[in-house]
């Protein structure tokens, strides 16, 4: 199933639910059918999302039955909603670098001979459609589509066998990048979580619609110019690889979010560097996740 978080008239989350009519409202179709164990709130979804998802197939199948017949008032166009990330303050955004062959050869990067980790923090976090600010002192910025793994319970020493059990789901990412920040030192961090720089979106879609999360299309657009297109397939370290990796040395849980990496194609790899401005429009994609676009705006410096 396809999950979204969008925010009500008074800027609140709430979870919702895509069907071929619309995006159901969870919590106001489940009290109107009567349908139990449904989460009341996105952050009790987030944090106990595979126990619920049994109650929300229910719902879904409910739903799409009344709203064959009828409009009812918690079923809303996507159109009309303000959509916010996809997954809830997660503990933790751990990001793989240079996880693609190809990414890498641009980098001018070896091959990494085990995952690199840095990290994002709930700052970055930004929906589909929302704006993205650009501090005017930065000048180096650059997109990375991604496919962003989400956790579905508390994991730690998993086999990579059993490491895709442990999924979720699977979401479009943009690992926005200020490349002169993420430069500046061998630290990574400051050029990679300003506020926004982790677009992600617009669905979260349950693993059991993913069969092969190494068999997934993945693109950018800029300005509607294709700059990214390749597949999974050309990952370094397989989606199972980096959660048994991680989780022999972290404790993974529900509703943390791994970016997996980005394929050739970013600006840092081509020759002419013309870098993200103001005015533009960065939309990134993974086959069957769903597309992700936001605008690039200045950012206003009157102080907070």
């Amino acid at each position: 199933m396809k999950l979204l978080v969008f925010k009500d008239k008074d800027a609140r989350e709430r979870l919702g639910l895509k069907i071929e009519q619309g995006i159901v409202d969870v919590v106001k179709a489940a009290n109107t059918l009567k349908i139990t164990h449904v989460p009341d709130t996105v952050g009790a979804f987030f944090a106990d999302s595979l126990r619920y998802l049994p109650a929300l197939t229910r719902l879904k199948t409910a739903c799409r039955s009344v709203a064959a017949d009828t409009h009812p008032d918690w079923l809303l166009s996507e159109e009309s909603l303000t959509l916010g990330p996809c997954v809830y303050r997660p503990e933790k955004l751990l990001c793989i670098g240079l996880n693609y062959r190809r990414h890498a050869a641009e980098s001018g990067a070896q091959i990494p001979e085990v995952p690199v980790l840095f990290s994002k923090f709930n700052n970055a976090l930004a929906g589909h459609g929302e704006p993205i600010p650009l501090p005017p002192h930065v000048h180096q910025y650059d997109y990375e589509v991604e496919l962003a793994v989400v956790i579905g319970r508390t994991t730690r020493y998993v086999s990579r066998q059993a490491a895709l059990d442990v999924v979720l789901g699977y979401c479009t990412a943009n690992d926005l990048s200020a490349r002169d920040l993420q430069m500046r030192t061998s630290q990574w961090l400051l050029g990679k979580t300003l506020d926004g720089f982790c677009p992600i979106g617009p669905y979260l879609v349950t693993r059991d619609e993913v069969s092969d999360p190494q068999r997934l299309r993945i693109r950018s657009w800029l300005n509607g110019e294709l700059r990214q297109d390749s597949t999974t397939a050309d990952m370094v370290f397989s989606v199972a690889e980096i959660i048994s990796y991680i989780s022999q040395y972290i404790t993974l849980k529900p509703g943390d979010v791994i970016l997996t990496g980005t394929p050739e194609g970013v600006i840092l790899g081509r020759e002419d560097k013309t870098w993200m401005k103001p005015g533009d429009v960065i939309s990134v994609e993974v086959e069957g996740l769903g597309r992700l676009t936001n605008p690039l705006v200045a950012e206003s410096l009157n102080p907070r």
